[in-house]
């Protein structure tokens, strides 16, 4: 079982920045990408990031690309979400989820573990 813990949320005006973190904790988190994904009231589940086992691929929604920023660190078992430029459309409880390397990490059926989430809200 692995859990997952998201933190960083808040309120913050347009054009600010936030920086979300994802701690997994239990079993060994080796092997599984990381996704980030919204909801909006109102909306569906939907993807923002995602990355890699290693770190060394990444992919964004197109909504995001260029403001916003996925890494992590494993030596924490931390990934991040670095988000500038915020817009009132970023609002949204943001969670992380775990997919199976291999596994497409577009698809949030196709995830294993999912975090609490961590409310964002952007005010215009």
């Amino acid at each position: 079982q692995v859990r997952l813990v998201e933190s960083g949320g808040g309120l913050v005006q347009a054009g600010g920045s936030l920086r979300l973190s994802c701690l997994a904790s239990g079993r060994s988190f080796s092997g599984y990408s990381t996704g980030w994904f919204r909801q909006a009231p109102g909306k569906e589940r939907q993807f923002v990031a995602a990355i890699d086992w290693s770190g060394g691929s990444t992919n964004y929604a197109d909504s995001v690309k260029g403001r916003f920023t996925i890494s992590r660190d494993n030596t924490k078992n931390t990934v991040y979400l670095q988000m500038n430029s915020l817009k009132p459309e970023d609002t949204a409880v943001y969670y992380c989820g775990a997919v199976r390397y291999g596994t497409s990490w577009f698809d949030r059926r196709n995830y294993d573990y999912w975090g609490q989430g961590t409310q964002v809200t952007v005010s215009s």
